[in-house]
């Protein structure tokens, strides 16, 4: 009797250890690169959530290279991975990926930048909004002149629906002849210094004759700002987006007008939040938050967007208040600056 009793009891605690091992799921984390601040709070929050849930994280690191990516992927499917969160260095070159995790049965989330098939679900903030952000705080500060449009990396779709967003804005007084745009550049993998590369050259060609800059992202206005700023020309409106601590710091300082804030711990915690679903076998079109659209090429998915916040000299207490930054660091080097640091 008591060896029938243990032997259930040994029976029992392995089919519970089978269950604890079966429930138990890998997320594999596909980045295009570390270069911008914000990946790595990005990576934090998928960490965290995974951890809680008693999931497990894999990740690396393609390092801007999207013949790497392809073999970083496969290299996740090998090691076991239940669902992909892949930050795509190429939306068009990553697809190989995406068949690749679909043979295996494995849900993919296209993180932040479109991946064109529709077996990725696609998370990020709305893009073309915070273009527009972007350009209305610009012109807000500057409503009239010559503006530099600094774009993100033409591999990454992101860059044109901001750069649509912006055009929105500015459209009308375009039209109106109170602006003209005297320079337009893609930067090459979001490279601050491909960015200041291509300020300076913008502004030789215009002889400096430039109001305002429309950079893409915070890494680009800090290329943009280096460059206005070996002429002598800082202080004039630039915008950005991320929340980097630099640009906030810049912000506070006077020498760039905006970054629009996209909450990556929000972002982070829902991708994870996304990949465990789908592993679990929720289809995307039964996912809380889901929408149906449809991309610029035609391409119908699903897709979840979350919404970003412009930060300002006007606002900028809201990041400190959000645990975000730390006043210290807002601050750095402001004598005169706005109410966050008073």
């Amino acid at each position: 009797m008591r060896l029938t009793l243990l032997a259930a009891a040994a029976l029992s605690t392995g089919l519970v250890s089978a269950a604890v091992a079966q429930d138990s799921l890998t997320v594999g984390v596909s980045w295009s690169n570390f270069q911008e601040e914000r990946w790595k709070t990005d990576e934090a929050a998928i960490q965290s959530a995974l951890e809680e849930a008693g999931a497990e994280y894999i990740s690396t690191d393609a390092q801007s290279s999207s013949s790497k990516q392809l073999s970083d992927i496969e290299s996740l499917i090998a090691q076991g991975a239940d669902a992909l969160i892949i930050l795509a260095q190429d939306s068009q070159a990553v697809i190989p990926a995406v068949q690749a995790a679909a043979d295996e049965g494995i849900p993919v989330v296209g993180y932040d930048r479109l991946i064109e098939d529709d077996r990725a679900f696609y998370l990020t903030f709305d893009n073309v909004e915070v273009g527009r952000m972007q350009a209305r705080a610009v012109m807000e500060a500057q409503p009239t002149g010559n503006y530099v449009m600094i774009k993100g990396s033409p591999t990454d779709p992101n860059a044109d629906f901001l750069r649509g967003g912006q055009q929105e804005v500015l459209q009308e007084a375009i039209d109106a002849g109170d602006i003209t745009i005297v320079g337009e550049a893609y930067t090459d993998q979001w490279l601050p210094a491909n960015a200041q590369r291509n300020m300076e050259q913008i502004l030789t060609q215009a002889g400096n004759e430039v109001d305002a800059v429309v950079a893409s992202n915070d890494g680009t206005a800090g290329g943009a700002v280096a460059a206005l700023t070996a002429q002598g020309m800082d202080g004039i409106p630039v915008s950005g987006q991320d929340a980097d601590f630099a640009a906030l710091n810049r912000i506070a300082k006077g020498t760039q007008t905006v970054s629009v804030w996209k909450d990556s711990r929000d972002l982070g915690k829902r991708a994870a939040e996304i990949a465990l679903s789908m592993a679990e076998g929720t289809e995307m079109s039964d996912l809380e938050g889901a929408e149906e659209w449809t991309s610029p090429s035609g391409t119908t998915l699903w897709a979840e967007f979350l919404e970003p916040i412009p930060v300002t000299q006007d606002n900028l207490d809201v990041v400190v208040e959000a645990g975000w930054i730390e006043k210290d660091a807002l601050c750095q080097g402001v004598t005169d600056g706005p109410a966050a640091c008073n």
